[in-house]
């Protein structure tokens, strides 16, 4: 198998992972889910002028394509991974877990800071440990995953 079809198939078990530990955090914790990939589509379909629509089905088109935004990030760093480990050697899972969870993280959260929807240094440790936590889970079984393909 190719290493970046690996690294999709790593990816996308990872973002389940992730949306496993959001989601069980949600439950646990009773929070609401986060509006910021709903703004940063519609912020981004803004700019690049695509009409969403008006009203709740704007909101639901925001939400739907924020959403899809989050799998696109998931499954590009899972495809990246594998590029990277084609010409590289393998790094140990402890290590390439966090490195990938970081790039995640990254992907997602820097498109918001740079819309200025959030400002991670005004975070609270409640707040960080939302976000990383779930990328941590994304970025060990996505090493996991493309480890076990072979």
């Amino acid at each position: 198998m190719h290493s970046i079809t690996k690294g999709l198939l790593a990816g996308a078990a990872g973002t389940l992972a992730l949306d496993l530990v959001s989601y069980g955090d949600m439950l646990l914790r009773g929070r609401s889910a986060s509006g910021i990939p709903a703004q940063i589509a519609d912020r981004l379909a803004d700019r690049a002028q695509v009409p969403l629509g008006d009203g709740e089905d704007k909101d639901n088109r925001a939400q739907a394509a924020g959403a899809l935004l989050g799998y696109a990030i998931g499954l590009g760093a899972g495809a990246a991974y594998g590029l990277l480990r084609y010409r590289r050697p393998a790094l140990p899972i402890w290590l390439a877990g966090p490195l990938l969870g970081a790039a995640a993280m990254a992907g997602a959260d820097a498109p918001a800071t740079a819309l200025r929807l959030t400002d991670p240094t005004s975070w609270s440790p409640t707040s960080w440990a939302s976000d990383v936590v779930p990328h941590l889970a994304y970025g060990l079984t996505t090493a996991a995953a493309y480890r076990a393909m072979g």
